[in-house]
């Protein structure tokens, strides 16, 4: 639920859109639909199986299960969070991979894709998702807003942050009259996603 209001404290949803999930073995616990999330409870907590059958909770689940399942079916994923952040869907509507305009593209694996519009909770977006996930932790919807993945809740919660913020980055440095953005090159970013995997602190060796 923290994460749920975190997404609109943040601005990264407005009212009920965006949702939020985790897999527990092989149930995903998902936010419900239409519920506002500064009224969530814990108890308002849905819980599907791998098939979208619905194993705990009586309120209907997100709209966009089929998302969600998706990606739990084909990657190794422990949490998803799917926002309608502005500036990545800003950035949706403009072309259809977010520039590199920025190196921490490499910590969602590469150049992010933006995924071909679809309606929303169908399975042919879930399908279009999967495609431009291929290879990625994150990825745009187009005319939609953010998907991203990671092992842990908050690992996926700041990818989406990070996504969000390199979004608003090319749209502001693109948006200055007679100046456009320079731009990494996939080898750069290769590299940035190859020094990304080993950054922060590492746990302490025995007698240090």
């Amino acid at each position: 639920m923290a994460t749920a209001r975190r997404t609109v404290a943040d601005g990264l949803v407005v009212g009920t859109s965006g949702n939020v999930s985790v897999r527990v073995g092989d149930t995903v616990l998902v936010t419900p639909s239409g519920v506002p999330y500064d009224r969530l409870t814990p108890g308002d907590v849905t819980g599907v199986d791998l098939t979208g059958r619905q194993v705990l909770g009586a309120l209907v689940p997100t709209s966009e299960l089929p998302m969600h399942l998706a990606v739990y079916r084909s990657t190794d994923a422990g949490a998803v969070v799917h926002t309608h952040a502005v500036h990545a869907t800003a950035v949706s509507t403009l072309v259809t991979e977010l520039p590199l305009v920025h190196y921490m593209v490499g910590a969602l694996g590469g150049p992010v894709r933006v995924a071909p519009y679809a309606t929303y909770g169908t399975e042919e977006l879930a399908a279009n998702m999967l495609r431009a996930l291929t290879d990625r932790t994150g990825c745009l919807l187009q005319n939609h807003g953010t998907l991203t993945y990671g092992t842990t809740l908050d690992q996926a919660y700041d990818r989406t942050a990070q996504l969000e913020w390199m979004s608003r980055l090319w749209l502001t440095a693109s948006s200055l009259p007679g100046r456009t953005p320079t731009l990494l090159t996939e080898e750069q970013v290769t590299e940035a996603g190859k020094r990304l995997r080993g950054y922060g602190q590492r746990p302490a060796s025995p007698g240090e």
